[in-house]
């Protein structure tokens, strides 16, 4: 389980940080994929700014929790 939570939380972290950095301006990334009518987003974006913070966020708590020991352990092995 802690392993899904490290690799679901690098992912968050880095598609949040990307979606920060695009609401905000500061990076510009061509559509890959487009289905429909796509255009390059231009300028600063509120809602992919807090999109960006909320997933980077998210990642960055899977990440400690996929990190943290368990309560108790205390690196003693038990018989």
């Amino acid at each position: 389980m802690k392993t899904i939570a490290l690799i679901a939380g690098v992912i968050g972290v880095l598609l949040g940080g990307l979606w920060l950095l695009q609401g905000l301006g500061i990076a510009h990334v061509r559509p890959i994929l487009c289905f429909a009518n796509c255009t390059t987003m231009q300028g600063a974006s509120s809602t992919w700014t807090i999109v960006g913070i909320v997933v980077l966020a998210a990642g960055v708590r899977a990440i400690f929790y996929s990190r943290k020991r368990r309560s108790g352990d205390n690196g003693r092995m038990s018989n």
